[in-house]
């Protein structure tokens, strides 16, 4: 209902907006540089954050119609608001949080679940430079998973992404701190299995998955999705070693 002011963090431009439910929210735009499918990082990433019971603020989808934001003066803005009119995706905004110090230290299991996460989404962007960690209420909070399902960018060998060993892992934040990762492989199997895919596929909206560039149909990549994240929870030996190594 109402645009705030853009975060002008990263490359996407994300802003803070007031929604009908008078709720804040920190907006995701489909009109920003990767498009609906850094949207579906986001969901995907999120939601199995949720599933895992790691802290992230509830997502919600979010419908820009075609007045919102548009007294902006930025015209950069203005240009991205234009190309995002429909169905967005916003993030609960944790008022009066702070970014995370890699200095603090936290419990080495829940450091271990997220390093686990990220390899698992293959997210990139959790590192000391820029650490999308927040510290609201005393409790470590995970924001802004669009980094990450970077295979659906080229959109090919999907087995063979599903099975990457993920070196980025080396340069994971909490990766100092994860010294129960067995553990925390042993709780994600525990808790992620097909239908709980199954479900999180199917969250993704319709109208995100009509790409112009791959010829598979909305179902198909939805499809293309749930295989990945099968095949991947199988073979996690294989990112968990990765991890492994380079935290020793």
């Amino acid at each position: 209902m109402r645009y705030i002011l853009p975060l002008r963090e990263g490359g996407s431009l994300p802003a803070l907006a007031e929604a009908d439910d008078d709720f804040k929210y920190v907006l995701k735009f489909r009109g920003a540089g990767h498009g609906v499918k850094m949207l579906i990082s986001e969901l995907l990433g999120g939601k199995i954050a949720e599933a895992l019971g790691l802290p992230i603020p509830e997502l919600v989808f979010a419908y820009l119609d075609v007045d919102f934001g548009r007294a902006e003066a930025d015209e950069e803005i203005q240009d991205l608001l234009k190309f995002s009119e429909g169905l967005n995706l916003g993030l609960h905004y944790l008022s009066g949080s702070i970014a995370y110090d890699p200095s603090v230290r936290i419990d080495s299991l829940l450091a271990s679940k997220i390093v686990w996460f990220d390899a698992f989404i293959t997210n990139i962007d959790r590192t000391f430079k820029n650490t999308n960690l927040l510290m609201w209420h005393k409790e470590l909070w995970i924001i802004d998973n669009g980094a990450s399902f970077y295979f659906h960018h080229s959109w090919q060998n999907f087995d063979a992404a599903a099975k990457t060993p993920f070196k980025y892992v080396k340069d994971h934040v909490l990766l100092p701190q994860a010294s129960n990762l067995d553990e925390a492989d042993q709780f994600a199997h525990q808790v992620l299995n097909d239908q709980v895919f199954r479900d999180i596929v199917e969250a993704i909206p319709q109208d995100w998955l009509h790409w112009d560039d791959v010829e598979e149909s909305p179902d198909e990549i939805r499809e293309i999705y749930f295989n990945f994240l099968k095949t991947r929870l199988e073979n996690s030996v294989i990112f968990l070693n990765e991890a492994k190594n380079a935290g020793r």
